[in-house]
């Protein structure tokens, strides 16, 4: 994929990610309130809620801060021979799904991806399962069709 342009996710992923980073913060920072009443009521050590919380706060924090990272390295091209998945450029992931492996393609989307309009398009072959984190539907639906119809076109050939 190198040298490869590939496409970029929808802006709205962005969102989705701050969203799901201030939901875990939340809840490491319930589990932190929970700690220090126990520590108050029942006399629990104080160390396990001053460890929540610098998790909470370390947590949420370094997902917010890495979010424009994230968004400006994740690419995604489909070509007739493979599917191409790129994140990161300190700690660099690139895959290469071959067309011809692929058995199925599933739209996922939960709420807080439908809320935004995105839908996660997951790849799967015999052994793994790579997705594109999230695109609109109209894409992730054409995204579906299109690494189908190559995946049986290769089929057909082989």
């Amino acid at each position: 994929m190198m040298g490869m342009k590939g496409e970029h996710l929808p802006a709205q992923i962005k969102t989705v990610w701050r969203t799901k980073a201030l939901i875990d913060g939340a809840i490491w920072l319930a589990i932190t309130i929970f700690l220090l009443v126990a520590w108050r009521l029942w006399h629990w050590p104080w160390w396990p809620a001053a460890i929540t919380g610098a998790a909470a706060i370390l947590h949420a924090g370094i997902h917010l801060v890495l979010i424009p990272y994230r968004y400006q390295f994740w690419r995604y091209l489909i070509t007739p021979t493979a599917v191409y998945l790129r994140s990161g450029y300190i700690f660099r992931s690139e895959k290469a799904v071959p067309i011809s492996r692929i058995q199925n393609v599933t739209l996922e989307s939960g709420p807080i991806m439908q809320w935004q309009g995105l839908q996660e398009v997951q790849v799967q072959t015999a052994s793994t399962t790579d997705s594109i984190a999230g695109v609109t539907q109209d894409v992730a639906a054409a995204l579906r069709d299109r690494i189908m119809q190559l995946a049986q076109e290769a089929r057909d050939e082989g």
